[in-house]
């Protein structure tokens, strides 16, 4: 679980690309826009034109390189040529190998205008990234960060998906330790310099049950209600904690 600078570099380097790839769809999202030939284009294209490869195509089987993931759609959606709407809750979801070492970052918007109460949710999903990344030190624990996350979500209504954590990343899209968005402080793997890990709180705006979608991927809100996600990948240091999904 423990990186050595020679693979952080090229981890931040991964997150670099990984960054500038998902801001520049999250520009281009816009209604009668489509997910596949425009959105999940886009980033593959713009992952190999800067050295990278897209860590999610064929993950697994997963057929695409963004995941877009679109109102009770949680996470892992497979941008399929579905048409985005005005208003529509909007998850980007993108992972990135340099030179053998991946990253993984998120990011939910709104297409268009939206009510109050979606507005609210993204923006407390993000909200809840920055409280999980407040206690993400060395000497804390996994369950500290969830605990952080659970305690924002929660405190303005919404809750964690049930079932759905962060994780190591880094040699692979997945490693351990998990880092859950619903704990109780002091639990978990304790954190220690080196450890990269992508912090990922998903909430959703009514019953906290997930289940898959028909195309066995995409994981699903059970009352189909929206969802938000918003994920970084995190190294953990002596002091504060580096986002390395940063241009």
């Amino acid at each position: 679980m423990i990186k050595t600078p020679f693979q952080i570099e090229r981890i931040r380097k991964a997150g670099r690309i990984a960054a500038r790839v998902l801001r520049t769809c999250a520009e281009a999202i816009q209604p009668n826009r489509t997910t596949d030939q425009e959105l999940n284009a886009l980033a593959e294209q713009m992952v190999l034109e800067m050295g990278g490869f897209p860590a999610f195509k064929g993950y697994r089987m997963f057929p695409a390189s963004l995941c877009v993931s679109i109102n009770e759609q949680v996470v892992h959606g497979i941008p399929q040529g579905r048409v985005l709407r005005e208003g529509d809750v909007v998850t980007l979801d993108i992972g990135v190998f340099y030179e053998g070492f991946c990253c993984d970052t998120a990011l939910t918007v709104i297409v268009g205008r939206a009510d109050y109460q979606r507005k609210r949710l993204v923006r407390i999903t993000e909200e809840a990234f920055y409280k999980g990344l407040e206690v993400a030190r060395a000497g804390n624990t996994t369950g500290d960060i969830g605990a952080a996350i659970q305690k924002h979500a929660e405190t303005y209504g919404f809750k964690p998906a049930r079932g759905l954590a962060g994780h190591g990343v880094g040699r692979f899209v997945h490693e351990h330790p998990d880092i859950p968005n619903i704990a109780e402080p002091r639990k978990g793997q304790r954190l220690e310099p080196g450890m990269v890990l992508a912090i990922e709180p998903m909430l959703v705006m009514g019953d906290p049950e997930v289940e898959f979608a028909d195309d066995n991927w995409a994981i699903v809100t059970s009352d189909s209600k929206p969802s938000a996600h918003y994920e970084h990948t995190v190294l953990i240091t002596e002091g504060e904690p580096e986002i390395l999904t940063i241009e």
